[in-house]
């Protein structure tokens, strides 16, 4: 397998402030995946959980993952197969569900921020604080507070405010030593509707399947629409987005594991030094 670098999957990452037509960007794309992406992808995958031994040791550092997609576009089958060789101890992977009452009655980060990753530890969130600019923007009239609702100008304003307080919390988070890394998960509308045949053909895919997923298929231009309103105003230099082609699961993963790997490496988390290294020369009885 050639030798990756970050920079090679520069071409997915979404520039600050550039604007984002998602119909420029193909979901079966397979550039530069390899003729055996299973080898490459086992690979890759090897040396994620290396690194992320050492970021455990170091345990000055963490990193936090961002996974985003519309129903079906693979989040679960990311976290399975890109992170099948790091240590469950120093992994968290939590999915964000409906908000309580209680985490209504307070701003929208407020229920994200104890469950970033402590230092040491790679954090997954499967679904995540976006859902706040995405679904919740799609059905703002039943997901909104009312106070919250506006029309024109006044609408604008509420997502403008969300994405500049999502922007300084991911800033509090890197200046904390949290690295954030967001991934989109790319698929067609054609690609998701024979994901979705597929649930209901095989028996023990059935529990995936729920009501919403036909009604929600109704907005899929909306969503659109969201995501490429969001990318810009919140993909940064610190923290930013990538949009992951991710009708081919072995495309989707390669191109995250890569890109891990490059992020860690640039990273470059270094374990301490044995501070008595007389230990090394005792001998066991």
């Amino acid at each position: 397998m050639m030798k990756l670098k970050l920079k090679d999957f520069d071409d997915l990452r979404v520039k600050p402030g550039k604007a984002v037509d998602l119909s420029d960007h193909k979901t079966d794309r397979t550039h530069g995946v390899p003729k055996n992406p299973e080898e490459a992808i086992e690979t890759l995958t090897q040396k994620l959980g290396v690194l992320q031994e050492n970021l455990y040791a170091e345990g000055r550092r963490s990193l936090l993952v961002v996974l985003q997609g519309l129903d079906a576009s693979g989040k679960d089958g990311t976290v399975r197969h890109v992170f099948d060789h790091v240590n469950p101890t120093g992994i968290q992977v939590i999915s964000f569900k409906q908000p309580t009452t209680e985490e209504l009655r307070h701003d929208f980060l407020w229920r994200c921020h104890n469950r970033t990753p402590p230092r040491g530890y790679i954090g997954v969130f499967n679904r995540s604080h976006y859902e706040d600019v995405l679904v919740v923007r799609v059905h703002a009239d039943k997901l909104l507070a009312p106070e919250l609702r506006g029309e024109g100008e006044g609408a604008a304003k509420e997502w403008q405010r969300r994405y500049r307080m999502i922007t300084a919390f991911e800033r509090i988070l890197e200046d904390a030593g949290t690295r954030v890394l967001k991934f989109f998960l790319h698929i067609s509308k054609e690609e998701q509707r024979q994901r979705f045949i597929a649930r209901q053909k095989d028996p023990t895919k059935h529990w995936k399947l729920a009501e919403g997923d036909f009604e929600e298929r109704k907005y899929w231009d909306h969503y659109q629409r969201a995501y490429e309103q969001m990318f810009p105003a919140t993909s940064t230099k610190e923290a930013p987005w990538y949009i992951i082609p991710s009708d081919h699961k072995k495309a989707r993963d390669f191109y995250i594991a890569g890109i891990l790997v490059g992020i860690l490496k640039e990273m470059d988390p270094q374990p301490p030094k044995l501070a008595n290294p007389a230990l090394t020369r005792l001998k066991f009885k």
